[in-house]
């Protein structure tokens, strides 16, 4: 029987988690690929979980969709009555199960039609699959939940000619031509796993081939299957997936345990990349690299995200996840792991501030709205709204903390037991935790309130010097704002690393040992920690390494934080106090500027003009300290938000400071232009940073349109290129140089997709009036399409996030436009609609009229009769 009603919308708590009352040891799928629709044969050996007993007589529920055509079922070959099962809300429901038997259903299903690229779906002329979260139940019925693990054998078969390559997980082990013009192969993956670490890829694709020795000795083939126009943009992600496998080796002690691990680049894919277990399919913007279309900072991330990829071999596979609530068990660790790799393959330095940059300008802003959630939540209704940058880059920062507290031989050893405790299992965040207590003996009971508690905590300090006893004390002060059901909020164990510096940025002593920096753990509502032998009064170089996801207050003196840019050993504490002066100088009234009364932009530009001077400093940390905060992060308020009022100040601040140094900052543009052959290194990479800082500035100047059209004319290489072109396009004195590095760019960069992202990405994003009509002439360029997801970000995702100004134009125009495209993407990819969402969620921090129109486009939306999960979640959230 069929019964058919709309699913139910109903929240999935942690509380209710219940453990499978089935299993599946061996799934056996077989995958006739054709046109007009695929069939799929799954094989399931299901027995009862023998700790359920309880449960003997209940029914078998197998998690589908209505997107699954059931054409036969049958429990050990034979066929079922119409009385012993029933489809209903899309789910497989066994009335009557024996203990152990084997399932066969048949189902049809139409990867063709499958817009919201979940499951099995056509990219193209390609077959692919994305199963996380639960995207499994779209390809055939299963228990598709992460506890239930499995030995999986997977048979394709496909139209020779049209799918020559026939990718799954695991080792291929048989070939087989059919003789009908179609072809099979069969792939085993014998460690067991989860459904949504299944992968299928089928298409005309090419091959680039490495090999990797492990420890051990064993051979392992790489190989990286690209469109074949594509195949000499494979290299730098050959190399980076070396490197990966040999740091986590190295670093982690972790072997890779397949006979092959292969790569395939997508370009229609909702994520950056996923590590199905031997086949990771990675978004194309994610694996392809060449200078010419290539900007350092994609170098860098294509390094980090197969690194990220590569690293969830063991922390997400081997081990994984045993309900969707432990997310960040998985997600969170391996950020950790990936961005040890990055600081290790380029600068620590750079990449801290710029993981402290994302997190204040995204992590931060998430945790001060109504979608803000605890690393562990304990409820969700649509599980991919929950794939935020509080469960990566949070719990990343959590992973953190851990490794401070225990220090670094004592996390290592940590890893090492929960690997080795729980190596095929599906666990929680409390058994990776209780690893880290039983290595180190620290009671970390209260350390994971982190995981459980919602928002970003705020530390108070004060200080108190006495010059008679030469005692300096400290006073720290911690609260956390309330947050969607979770008030009055229990003090957190915070790590603040810091040391103290004398008035010539000298260190003190801080201990009988004559330690320069402690790490002190604040674990009380309101704590003190106090210094002898300080001989005057010194300056604190506090949360050193952005130790702790928090925000700190501390009454620092314009003197004080010069100081610090100026001589603090730590990078971080540098690249800080220049944001801090920068914050106070963008509060300063734009009228002001230039005159006597502006004291705390003089104080940033006295500070600006130091570090343009200073010797023997990485020109990439220049670069960042030069950058003022964005204005997403000026916008970080609970409420009075002002985005014209904003963009003025800011725009304001960067002429004073332009038209004051501009004959340091031409010095500087000049002495940095390099003419070596380009390479992504971290030595380049540091000049070209500093330079387009520079640059940047420059534009305000009467000499900065010139420069920037010959740095567009002769770059060999796009992270110049692109720079400049997003200058001139900003600039409003640019004129005919805008509009000609406009139509050079797309003449010289058509026929490549990636070169082309950035074409829309940086017109969308332009500061100048009337964007918004532009944006919607690049909406019907030929090479615009909604259904792509790079596209959609690159355009729509673009303006409403990073053309702050124009999205937030008073008449509401931009909102409006917002809500249709999430309407449409509503019916074509629901997951991508949902991200896009997230600019209107924060219409309560708005002043008046912004505040008013942002909230009638949610209300619009949430009156919509077929509004998705996903995108309803979120609207309904901030309503």
């Amino acid at each position: 029987m069929v019964v058919e009603k709309d699913a139910l919308l109903e929240m999935v708590h942690l509380k209710d988690y219940r453990e499978s009352k089935f299993f599946i040891d061996k799934t056996e799928l077989c995958f006739d690929l054709g046109d007009a629709f695929t069939v799929v044969t799954s094989k399931l050996h299901i027995r009862r979980n023998p700790k359920t007993a309880a449960c003997m007589t209940s029914p078998l529920v197998l998690d589908g969709s209505l997107d699954l055509d059931l054409v036969s079922i049958s429990i050990n070959a034979i066929p079922l009555s119409e009385t012993a099962y029933m489809v209903e809300e899309g789910r497989l429901v066994i009335l009557k199960p024996s203990e152990q038997f084997v399932l066969q259903t048949v189902v049809n299903i139409k990867p063709q039609d499958n817009t919201a690229l979940i499951g099995l779906y056509r990219s193209r002329e390609m077959f692919c699959s994305q199963c996380e979260a639960e995207g499994f139940r779209h390809i055939t019925y299963y228990l598709d939940r992460p506890d239930v693990m499995s030995k999986f054998f997977t048979k394709i078969i496909a139209d020779k000619k049209k799918y020559p390559v026939m990718l799954s997980n695991g080792n291929p082990t048989s070939y087989v031509e059919l003789g009908d013009g179609t072809h099979s192969i069969t792939w085993h993956d014998p460690f067991p796993k989860p459904s949504y670490l299944f992968a299928l890829v089928a298409g005309k694709l090419s091959c680039v081939e490495d090999r990797f020795v492990t420890l051990s000795g064993r051979g392992v083939l790489l190989q990286i299957y690209v469109e074949e126009k594509d195949l000499g943009k494979c290299d730098h992600a050959m190399s980076s997936l070396k490197k990966s496998m040999e740091w986590d080796e190295t670093n982690y002690g972790r072997e890779y345990d397949l006979d092959i691990f292969m790569i395939v680049a997508v370009d229609d894919f909702n994520m950056g990349a996923m590590e199905n277990k031997g086949l990771n399919i990675f978004n194309t913007s994610a694996v392809l690299a060449d200078p010419k279309i290539t900007t350092d900072a994609s170098f860098q991330n294509i390094e980090a995200i197969v690194a990220h990829e590569y690293f969830h071999n063991w922390s997400g596979n081997r081990v994984t996840c045993r309900d969707w609530f432990q997310l960040s068990l998985k997600e969170g660790f391996t950020v950790f792991r990936d961005a040890q790799f990055s600081a290790d393959m380029n600068s620590p330095a750079v990449k801290r501030i710029q993981d402290v940059s994302f997190l204040r300008a995204h992590q931060f802003t998430e945790d001060a709205g109504t979608m803000s959630h605890s690393v562990q939540p304990d409820s969700y209704l649509e599980i991919n709204n929950f794939y935020t940058v509080t469960i990566y880059e949070k719990g990343a920062e959590i992973v953190g903390m851990l490794h401070t507290l225990l220090g670094a031989e004592h996390f290592r050893s940590a890893t090492d037991l929960y690997f080795g405790r729980h190596d095929g299992q599906a666990v929680t965040i409390n058994d990776f935790v209780r690893a880290m207590e039983d290595v180190s003996g620290i009671d970390l009971e209260q350390f994971m309130l982190w995981y459980k508690q919602a928002g970003t905590p705020v530390v108070s300090v004060t200080s108190e010097y006495s010059e008679n006893s030469q005692r300096f004390m400290l006073t720290f002060q911690q609260s956390c704002p309330d947050s969607p059901g979770q008030l009055n909020k229990k003090p957190l164990l915070v790590p603040i690393r810091l040391g103290l510096l004398n008035s010539n940025g000298e260190p003190f002593g801080l201990n009988a040992v004559g330690d320069h920096e402690i790490i002190f753990q604040l674990s009380d509502k309101k704590q003190s920690v106090a210094f002898k032998n300080i001989s005057s009064k010194p300056t604190p170089a506090l949360l050193r390494g952005f130790s702790a996801p928090i925000k700190l207050n501390y009454q620092y003196s314009n003197e004080e934080l010069a100081l610090l840019a100026a001589k603090d050993t730590d990078e971080f504490v540098r690249w800080d106090a220049c944001q801090q002066l920068a914050f106070r100088a963008l509060r300063e009234p734009s009228n002001i500027l230039g005159t006597d009364t502006c004291s705390q932009a003089k104080a940033l530009l006295t500070t600006y003009e130091k570090l343009l001077s200073e010797e023997n400093i990485d020109p990439a940390l220049v670069g960042l300290m030069l950058q003022l905060p964005g204005e997403s992060r000026l916008h970080d308020k609970k409420n009075g938000v002002d985005p014209d009022a904003i963009h003025r100040r800011r725009e304001s601040l960067r002429t004073f400071l332009a038209g004051k140094l501009r004959v340091k900052l031409e010095a500087v543009y000049h002495a940095h232009k390099s003419h070596q052959t380009y390479k992504p290194v971290s030595s380049q990479i540091g000049l070209r940073t500093l330079k387009n800082a520079v640059l940047e500035y420059l534009m305000y100047t009467e000499v900065g349109v010139e420069l920037a059209w010959q740095q567009f004319k002769e770059s060999d290489n796009m992270t110049d290129q692109s720079f400049a072109f997003r200058c001139l396009v900003d600039c409003s004195r640019s004129g005919n140089y805008a509009r000609m590095a406009t139509e050079q760019f797309e003449c010289q960069w058509k026929h490549e997709a990636l070169a082309m992202n950035i074409w829309f990405q940086i017109q969308s994003a332009c500061v100048q009036k009337n964007t918004l009509a532009r944006v919607e002439k690049l909406l019907k360029h030929p090479l615009f399409n909604i259904r792509n997801p790079n596209k959609v970000r690159s355009v729509i995702g673009s303006f409403c996030s990073s053309n702050l100004i124009n999205f937030h134009e008073a008449n509401g125009a931009g909102y409006d436009f917002l809500e249709n495209h999430i309407k449409m993407l509503n019916e074509i990819n629901p997951q991508i609609g949902a991200r896009l969402v997230v600019p209107l969620t924060r219409w309560r921090q708005y002043i008046a009229p912004h505040s008013r129109l942002m909230r009638r486009a949610l209300q619009r939306l949430s009156e919509l009769p077929n509004l998705s999960k996903d995108i309803s979640e979120i609207v309904l959230k901030s309503l």
